[in-house]
């Protein structure tokens, strides 16, 4: 069984590459074996959003993004794509951050380097002969050291943690004093709730990764969660990924009530449920659900920084401190130790020490 957001993506992916200029789509076809059609569908995206920018400023002379000319974007001056970066940071609609900005220039780069520099005609030229976007700088995104510093004092810290859920438990129904559809909602779903921040903050998996979760891929004597892992393309193959004794417990109490409570049909296997409006049977919680419900509660808090993706760093810095970074690295599913340096730093414990306490 294919991980369900992949078959989802892959699914619009195969929607939208048909609108697509017939050498993206030999890009896209290229790519296939190594990326994830999650990934293509970003780079899908930022090119329609490119390529339509270029139809409005007319420099193409194409009415659909289709009939965008490889001759045309051989043509693009310097000017062009400086001009593109700002419409990126300033379009209301838009209105990017510089990771996001850099991220779709990045994906911009990756075309143009496809079609100068590995595509070829039948005379064996490349398909593009002058490549623009080999003359821009695209800075590197933050180091694992400033990343640290973004965080700082914006995560759960040890007691936190325990404080937090149990404010999810039971401390957030006195603040709903009188308001009866929200206090109705909370009853509905705390346990659910308590159960899933509770997971994230003993495991430090990704909002993807949990809800990709089916009943079967928990095993709660061996404590391990078998999870679709970000970056794995084989999807035949899912990851034994660890929890907390903690998360036991909360997992138990919530799949006691969870076919009764969430009216679940036999036919759904996903692991977390929601009943959406209108409808009287439970289905798989989305990313977008479980985002805002996280966010409803840190809010209430006192934390309203604090997101699913925080929430992670959180178990992470925690799990830094009790292991050491190779541990934590193949714990979350990092695949660089880079990117699990960043809790090296968070921590200000030396890795000898870290190792140490092992």
């Amino acid at each position: 069984m294919m991980n369900i957001i992949k078959v989802k993506d892959r699914q619009e992916l195969d929607k939208r590459v048909p609108s697509m200029p017939w050498y993206i789509e030999k890009f896209i076809n290229y790519k296939l074996p190594d990326l994830s059609p999650s990934s293509l569908l970003e780079y899908v995206r930022d090119y329609e959003l490119f390529l339509n920018w270029l139809v409005t400023e007319g420099l193409s002379e194409a009415t659909v993004i289709k009939d965008v000319q490889l001759t045309e974007l051989e043509r693009l001056h310097m000017d062009s794509i400086d001009s593109f970066r700002m419409f990126l940071a300033t379009h209301p609609s838009h209105n990017n951050r510089k990771t996001t900005i850099t991220r779709k220039l990045s994906s911009l780069r990756s075309l143009f380097h496809y079609l100068s520099q590995i595509a070829e005609d039948e005379q064996f030229y490349p398909l593009l002969k002058r490549n623009v976007m080999a003359k821009v700088a695209i800075k590197r995104t933050s180091k694992p050291k400033d990343t640290a510093a973004k965080l700082e004092g914006k995560l759960l810290q040890e007691e936190e943690i325990g404080e937090f859920l149990a404010y999810i438990a039971s401390g957030y129904e006195s603040d709903l004093a009188g308001n009866k559809q929200a206090l109705y909602s909370y009853e509905l779903n705390k346990i659910r709730d308590t159960c899933i921040i509770s997971f994230i903050l003993h495991s430090g998996l990704r909002v993807s990764e949990l809800i990709n979760l089916n009943v079967d891929d928990i095993d709660l004597k061996k404590k391990l969660a078998h999870v679709y892992r970000k970056g794995k393309n084989d999807d035949s193959f899912k990851t034994p990924v660890y929890f907390r004794q903690e998360a036991v417990d909360d997992l138990q109490v919530y799949l006691q009530m969870r076919d009764t409570h969430y009216k679940a049909p036999k036919r759904e296997k996903a692991l977390f449920l929601a009943i959406a409006n209108g409808k009287k049977e439970g289905s798989r919680m989305t990313k977008r659900a479980v985002q805002a419900m996280v966010m409803k509660y840190a809010k209430r808090f006192g934390k309203p920084y604090l997101s699913v993706h925080k929430l992670r760093h959180s178990f992470a810095t925690d799990y830094y401190l009790r292991n050491d970074l190779y541990k934590t690295q193949e714990q979350l599913g990092h695949a660089s130790p880079e990117t699990t340096q960043i809790y090296a730093h968070l921590t200000d414990k030396t890795m000898a020490e870290a190792i140490d306490r092992e």
